[in-house]
Formats: structure tokens, sequence, C-alpha cells
């Protein structure tokens, strides 16, 4: 069965907000992790702009809402962020164990970037198929020529 991948922004963010929101078992595309990561950053610097505002123009109303939505998004986004983490390990042949070495100083951080970046493994792997061709890849000498 073949799945319609998202193609913009915000049906990569649902994806993985809604679709997979504590899922740690599969693979993710890369285009799945920063699409997801593009939109958080938008929406938290959205709030947190509007709590800087509400500080700058000595509005308490404004400021405790910027930075109480900005709060709850974070924590609404964790476990889907870790999730979604974790997956993008999968997909480079990685256990999602490794996602602890960003706890390194500095130098966990710059792994792991490095390998967010990292193009996945073109064939299944031990999590699962290829999310990029889930029916596998297909090869010229497979197709059948036609008869002369």
């Amino acid at each position: 069965m073949q799945t319609t991948q998202p193609n913009n922004l915000t049906g990569w963010w649902k994806k993985v907000m809604i679709d997979n929101y504590a899922n740690f078992n599969g693979r993710a595309r890369r285009a799945e992790y920063w699409y997801f990561a593009l939109g958080n950053f938008i929406i938290m610097f959205i709030f947190y702009f509007i709590g800087f505002a509400g500080m700058f123009m000595n509005s308490t109303v404004l400021m405790v809402f910027g930075f109480g939505i900005y709060g709850i998004t974070v924590l609404a986004t964790l476990v889907p962020s870790i999730a979604v983490g974790v997956r993008r390990l999968h997909d480079i042949g990685k256990s999602g164990w490794y996602y602890l070495i960003g706890l390194i100083p500095l130098v966990g951080s710059i792994i792991l970037l490095v390998w967010f970046f990292t193009d996945g493994n073109r064939f299944a792997n031990e999590y699962g198929e290829d999310p990029k061709n889930p029916a596998g890849p297909s090869f010229d000498f497979e197709k059948q020529q036609p008869a002369v």
C-alpha cells in the first residue's frame, strides 16, 4: 500500500504531532524531521516574541500570554520532538539510544546534527522500510523487456 507523503511544512508538522505523537518505532525522513523542527521554531519564535514585546511595553497581560503559550508549546512538543529524532536516527540505521549522545557538551550536538542531515538508508533496515520508497527500489533490469 503506497501512502502519500505530506509535501509542505504544515503537512509534515501535523504528521508528527497528530499521526506520530509518541511513536518511537519506524523511520523518519529528513523532510519529516526538518519540517517539524522548522514549524516548531516558527511557532515558538512567535510566542517568544509576543512575550518579549509585552515585557518591553510593560504589558503584563501580553507578557504572560506570550511566555505562557510558549511554555505550553514547549511542553506539548517535547515528546514528539524526541520521537521524531529517534525515528530519524532509525532511518540511518542507528539505535534511538544514540539520541543521548546530545548530552555531551558541544560535540554531542554536532554529531547529532550531522546524523540528522545524513541521508537515510536506501533499503529496508532493522527499523522498517525506506520511508522515501516503501515499495522498494526498482531497477532497470527488473522491468520486462518487450518481445522483438
